[in-house]
């Protein structure tokens, strides 16, 4: 089924009613409806009663079988806009473009559309520098809707060669939530994004919140991944050989804080040898259990050197 607007088409027909309408055969000049229309088709209609003065417009359904069209919708009649009760006699049926449907320019040059839908890849401007503007009413806003996946908007670089790409969270998240662009450059606000000043400084007015890593071992070995966080907390179970992975970049800083827990079996570790400490020499672990020790530690050079640092021994 399918909206169909084509030229031409003129039948005359019998009908009298509010029912379907029967066709009756092509004017002088014009073409039928069934020769552009299918079966279940709409198109707008237009009947035309001379010897009665009625008339009306609406949007119809055709149907092959009978050769008919169905008054689906009314749109404007001499009847207050309601379905005509035509008389006996021999009406006109135009496939019409109704003026309530039709899109044209305003004086102004703007295009007004009630219900938009582009069935389409592209929307674009085609004036100088021209910008392309959207308006909700009232407390209303622009959605992007995902259907298979999660509403996305992409910013291209001006070749459009590449971008980025934002794209909201997925069903399975159940997020409702409101994210604002900042008014104020380098200073986070409540539900804002993080941005940075003009120097490329980023200021945390209400301070941060980490995730606490829960490291395990397996055959005397662990690994500390600085990917997964910024502090680490591991219960020994057994001797332990450390490593510590994925720290930033040379030239940038990568620190992280270890709480060990001791068990009831004094437990050691081997440090990386990575890892420089005062004196060259690494702190004797807390022997009692469930002793705390707390260690500090931090690169920048990609990890070639790790500083490490005692916080605090026996703190359990």
């Amino acid at each position: 089924m399918a909206l169909v607007v084509k030229d031409r088409v003129k039948e005359t027909t019998t009908s009298t009613g509010t029912g379907a309408i029967s066709l009756a055969g092509a004017q002088p000049n014009f073409r039928t409806f069934s020769s552009v229309l299918s079966n279940a088709d709409t198109t707008y209609y237009a009947i035309i009663d001379n010897t009665n003065l009625a008339f009306e417009v609406g949007l119809g359904t055709y149907a092959s079988s009978g050769n008919t069209i169905t008054r689906t919708t009314v749109l404007s009649s001499s009847n207050s806009n309601s379905a005509v009760d035509f008389s006996a006699g021999t009406k006109d049926v135009i496939l019409t473009y109704p003026a309530d449907k039709a899109v044209y320019e305003e004086s102004d040059g703007s295009v007004l559309i009630e219900n938009f839908e582009l069935n389409a890849n592209a929307i674009k401007s085609t004036d100088t520098n021209g910008n392309i503007q959207l308006f909700p009413n009232g407390t209303g806003f622009t959605e992007l809707y995902g259907n298979t996946n999660a509403g996305t908007i992409r910013f291209n670089c001006e070749s459009n060669s590449h971008g980025v790409t934002v794209q909201g969270p997925a069903h399975s998240a159940a997020a409702t939530y409101t994210v604002k662009l900042p008014d104020t450059l380098g200073l986070t606000q409540a539900s804002g994004i993080v941005t940075s000043d003009a120097n490329g400084v980023v200021s945390f007015d209400n301070g941060t919140i980490d995730e606490a890593t829960t490291v395990t071992s397996s055959s005397n070995a662990a690994t500390i991944n600085l990917r997964d966080g910024n502090v680490f907390e591991h219960d020994l179970t057994e001797n332990v050989t450390y490593t510590f992975s994925n720290p930033a970049a040379s030239g940038r800083a990568s620190a992280f804080i270890l709480k060990v827990i001791q068990d009831s079996s004094a437990r050691t570790i081997t440090w990386p040898t990575s890892v420089d400490w005062a004196a060259a020499t690494a702190p004797t672990l807390t022997s009692t259990n469930n002793g705390v020790d707390v260690f500090v530690f931090f690169t920048i050079d990609g990890g070639t050197t790790y500083y490490g640092f005692t916080a605090g021994q026996a703190m359990g």
